[in-house]
């Protein structure tokens, strides 16, 4: 049997908090798009395909022509930002797109302004900007939010609305008692406790607000009891978290592989030098503290070296984020891998990875924000684990560990397609061919 999915008709709002390079790139995108000014590359939702039945039935739909997702000429951006400029200006200011074409889409970005924001130096402590709320507690300015969101979505007449963190990385910390559950929380909203991070208010103000939220960075944020069964009571999805863009989708690609061939691997060192915001944000010791420990998780749980000790139990790996203020957005990803194959001999592979950090995360933004739509119009609630496939510290239940590689993340989202829809699962096991 399929899901009962709701039609996605009308207009869906998606909020970001952080007005940066990843947001402007990710709406500029979809307005130079929706003129014909470029194509949607990297987007699952508008490019891929999903195959159906047996390879025999030559049935492979585009995932946008196999669930009902909302088109891109119905959505409509809004956001929050620490400083004043409106999309336009940002996104001239991130450098990412080339002025020619923000140019031919400049009205539309000029009328996105930014909403004043939730923000706490102790969280973010290298940057610093005038566009923020200042009045009250926590629980006034989770109020607030709300508010902006309701006015937001009565303003561009919105039938549903999505919240996706775009913003900077925050310090890392870790859950406290005032995490466990509700009541405890919002005493501490009131209280203006600081263990209280600005992200977790927005993720608290979308989802009272019946607004389901993705976490693009790795902070600490609804990946609490009290946020998590908030967003279950409410039935809302969410997922997160942290973007897999650059270097750590080289490593969702490669590690597999190795495995998959029981090569060995003794040590993987991964250095980036970036020089947008967010390598400017990760300068600080505890906002890259949060980054590496999101960055450091994949290859443990792929690898899996209590399986194979002798292969990558002593497997050294370190990573390193240099701020590098003349690359810009191109962010450049060295990694040396030290591997040994049979009867012990030593190889290296080398990688280089010159990427562009937003032009791989736009598109992230718009299959999790088309997803995330999708998987509230079909009745889904909680920890959306199929979209681990986005993430690189995926979120799951209580107690599972998380899924890194990638093509069994791709796997276990086309299956929740196909399970939506009704239609078989498939498992690659292919012996009906040959019987």
């Amino acid at each position: 049997m399929s899901q009962k999915i709701a039609s996605p008709k009308g207009k869906l709002g998606i909020l970001m908090p952080g007005m940066g390079a990843v947001s402007t790139t990710f709406m500029a995108g979809v307005h130079a798009i929706r003129k014909g000014l470029g194509a949607p590359i990297g987007s699952l939702t508008q490019l891929g395909a999903i195959r159906l039945g047996k390879r025999t039935d030559n049935r492979s739909p585009k995932i946008s022509d196999f669930v009902p997702l909302a088109g891109l000429d119905q959505l409509v951006f809004g956001g929050w930002d620490i400083f004043e400029d409106n999309a336009y200006e940002s996104a001239m200011n991130a450098s990412v797109l080339e002025p020619t074409l923000l140019a031919k889409i400049k009205p539309q970005l000029q009328k996105i302004k930014p909403m004043p924001a939730v923000f706490d130096k102790r969280y973010v402590r290298l940057i610093d900007g005038p566009n923020v709320k200042s009045k009250g507690n926590l629980m006034d300015k989770a109020e607030a939010l709300m508010d902006d969101i309701k006015t937001f979505r009565k303003a561009n007449a919105c039938d549903r609305l999505v919240m996706i963190w775009t913003g900077s990385t925050e310090v890392f910390h870790k859950p406290a008692k005032v995490h466990q559950t509700m009541e405890s929380f919002e005493q501490a909203l009131v209280a203006n406790d600081p263990n209280i991070a600005p992200s977790q208010v927005y993720a608290y103000a979308a989802l009272m607000s019946g607004v389901p939220f993705a976490n693009g960075a790795p902070n600490l944020t609804h990946d609490v009891p009290a946020l998590l069964n908030l967003a279950r009571d409410r039935e809302l999805p969410v997922c997160g978290k942290d973007f897999k863009t650059g270097q750590t989708l080289m490593k969702t690609l490669i590690a597999p592989g190795l495995k998959a061939r029981m090569l060995g691997c003794s040590g993987w060192f991964s250095t980036n030098i970036l020089g947008n915001r967010d390598g400017e944000v990760l300068e600080d010791p505890g906002s890259f503290k949060s980054k590496e420990e999101t960055k450091l998780s994949v290859l443990d749980t792929i690898l899996q070296p209590q399986l194979y000790p002798m292969l990558y139990k002593d497997l050294y790996h370190a990573v390193r984020i240099n701020y590098y203020p003349p690359r810009g957005d191109a962010k450049e990803g060295w990694d040396n891998i030290d591997i040994f194959g049979w009867l012990g001999y030593p190889m290296q592979i080398k990688i280089d990875f010159l990427c562009r950090d937003s032009i791989l995360a736009a598109p992230i933004v718009l299959d999790l924000v088309l997803f995330l739509d999708l998987a509230q119009r079909a009745g889904m609630k909680g920890i959306q684990e199929w979209l681990s496939f986005y993430f690189k510290a995926p979120m799951t239940a209580p107690g599972l560990y998380a899924e890194h590689d990638i093509f069994i993340q791709l796997m276990k989202l086309k299956n929740t397609l196909r399970w939506m829809r009704g239609e078989d699962l498939i498992t690659h096991l292919g012996l009906e061919y040959y019987d």
